[in-house]
């Protein structure tokens, strides 16, 4: 494997991500302070009573590659159909793409017992704990942020925050870093951008732990961001353009494509979603190819995105996107659906609240039409 930077942040070849192992006899890492329960670390206050912050076993870079692409434009190897998990085509409850459900299954046959083994146990019913919270709190969880998190994605977490407080709501926010265990009782999971070797070690991580996976299965919301968005489906391109094995909680195939898109992207929302024009930025030369269980996202006005004049992918409760800016930040629309998806409809925010959001959009639309 090659030792230089990944393409999505750096072209220095010079520069080498090191991370060293986590075995299973390592010490647990102390416990940090919190920095406020917006920020809090994976190891804080705000973890569940009896969660585990067990080591993640060591990497096996045997696992991270399944073969070569053919040179030239980068085309899905052929892989066996009985190798991949049956994703259906809608949310898990016969309803249309989008739709809110407490529980729907983003798709994929349930995980082989080894991987669905953890010392947090299964994954909690998502109605009965929220019941139990009297349905007022949110819990947020920021997947491997010392990994995927690029071009400010961390405003996902932020603005979700924001947007939840404004409308009475407690929120739990969680940082879970790639040496923690990934809490299976989240609401939103968000994942950002990477570069190669962090999305390749962040993938190999999320599959080892399992958490990530049978979140999504009990009806969690995952919003996934460009290396993120990337991950969480099949299959993606390594360093050199090689397969990489994804995650396939959704329906998607990315690969390395033969041009680089750099710049802003604005595109149309699936109407089923009943979101506004997206803004955004991108930075990435991967191409994605959405499979029958899922759906576009939007359609590009201007920009990349998938390469086929599609952008991001969507099924259930799960949601993906190349756009960074942070993408909730330029969105809000987009935002309340997440947390629409986690905590059922939303009430409508005062004018003076949506001020700044406003201006950015208006400020960052015009840019682009200029």
């Amino acid at each position: 494997m090659s030792e230089r930077a990944g393409r999505h942040a750096s072209e220095d070849p010079g520069e080498t991500l090191v991370i060293p192992a986590i075995t299973g006899d390592a010490e647990p890492p102390p416990e940090r302070p919190s920095t406020g329960r917006h920020a809090s670390s994976g190891a804080d206050r705000d973890r569940p009573a009896g969660s585990s912050l067990a080591a993640v076993p060591p990497l096996d870079t045997a696992d991270l590659t399944t073969g070569r692409s053919a040179a030239g434009q980068w085309r899905p190897p052929p892989v066996a159909e009985s190798s991949l998990p049956r994703l259906p085509a809608t949310n898990g409850h016969g309803l249309p793409h989008g739709q809110p459900s407490p529980d729907a299954r983003p798709g994929g046959d349930p995980q082989p017992p080894e991987a669905a083994a953890s010392q947090d146990g299964p994954a909690p019913d998502r109605r009965e704990r929220q019941r139990g919270r009297g349905g007022r709190e949110v819990r947020l969880v920021w997947v491997y942020p010392d990994l995927l998190s690029t071009y400010g994605d961390r405003g996902n977490l932020l603005v979700l925050t924001r947007r939840a407080e404004l409308r009475g709501l407690d929120v739990a926010a969680v940082e879970v870093n790639a040496d923690e265990r990934v809490p299976a009782d989240g609401d939103i999971y968000l994942l950002g951008g990477g570069e190669d070797l962090p999305q390749i070690l962040a993938a190999a991580r999320l599959r080892s732990d399992g958490g990530l996976q049978r979140a999504a299965e009990s009806g969690a919301v995952v919003f996934a961001v460009c290396a993120g968005y990337q991950l969480i489906g099949r299959q993606f391109g390594g360093v050199e353009g090689e397969p990489v094995a994804g995650l396939s909680i959704l329906d998607i195939t990315s690969g390395r494509g033969e041009r680089r898109g750099v710049g802003e992207i604005v595109a149309d929302v699936d109407p089923a979603l009943g979101v506004p024009r997206l803004t955004g930025f991108e930075n990435h030369q991967g191409v994605t190819q959405i499979g029958p269980g899922a759906r576009p996202l939007a359609r590009v006005a201007l920009g990349v995105g998938n390469g086929d004049g599609t952008e991001g992918a969507y099924a259930g409760n799960v949601l993906g996107t190349y756009l960074h800016g942070p993408a909730l930040a330029r969105n809000p629309g987009l935002a309340d659906l997440l947390l629409s998806w986690a905590v059922g409809p939303l009430a409508p925010l005062d004018a003076a609240a949506e001020n700044w959001a406003r201006r950015l959009r208006e400020e960052r639309l015009a840019a682009t039409s200029s």
